[in-house]
């Protein structure tokens, strides 16, 4: 598989109406919050304010999102990467596959939503609450990797060999966000993830 798409592209043709209203609505929602929050900042911005910027009612963004925290990270690319990772070669090393799916979604990120990509690291380092909630949100990406990595290797995987590599992949990835937001997006996002990921190829060689 050489390509990863959004969300709304990769899975809209399949879902019914009720469900692509439902995308609709959580990018809209999205979509709200990152304007507000580069008027007025993230403290400042209420999710009454995104409710009314979004044309929906408060309920309805805590339907979609439980906290404010979450508008920012909850994304539905999950299932997108584990397919992705699930379809590269057979015989490729776990990292190799991982550095090839994590460039092509930065890769699709970039072209259509630049601006909220450089946003959300830059508040993932300003907002503990923010990063707090991401370390929380870490389980689910993390069961997901185990199941990859399961699949690849025969093991099981509620195995705390396979759960620790997962997560210290995982670790990898949101270490790179937030390396990448302290030095002011100046360097390649592409570059710093395979920076992150070399020490696992090498043996954790530095």
């Amino acid at each position: 598989m050489e390509s990863v798409q959004s969300p709304a592209t990769a899975t809209t043709p399949h879902l019914g109406l009720r469900e692509r209203k439902k995308i609709k609505t959580r990018q809209a929602i999205r979509t709200a919050t990152y304007r507000l929050i580069a008027a007025q900042g993230y403290e400042g911005t209420t999710v009454e304010q995104i409710a009314e910027a979004a044309e929906v009612s408060p309920s309805t963004v805590f339907r979609y999102f439980p906290t404010k925290e979450d508008i920012l990270l909850t994304e539905e690319y999950d299932p997108l990467l584990e397919d992705a990772l699930t379809n590269r070669p057979a015989d490729e090393p776990l990292v190799e596959s991982l550095r090839q799916v994590m460039h092509h979604v930065m890769r699709e990120q970039y072209e259509n939503h630049a601006d909220e990509v450089r946003v959300r690291s830059r508040l993932l380092n300003e907002v503990p609450a923010l990063r707090a909630r991401m370390l929380e949100s870490f389980s689910l990406t993390g069961a997901m990797l185990c199941r990859v990595i399961a699949a690849r290797t025969g093991r099981d995987a509620g195995e705390l060999e396979v759960r620790a590599v997962a997560m210290g992949l995982i670790g990898a990835m949101s270490q790179t966000t937030l390396y990448w937001a302290e030095h002011h997006h100046e360097h390649s996002l592409f570059d710093l993830v395979d920076r992150a990921l070399s020490p696992f190829a090498n043996g954790f060689a530095l």
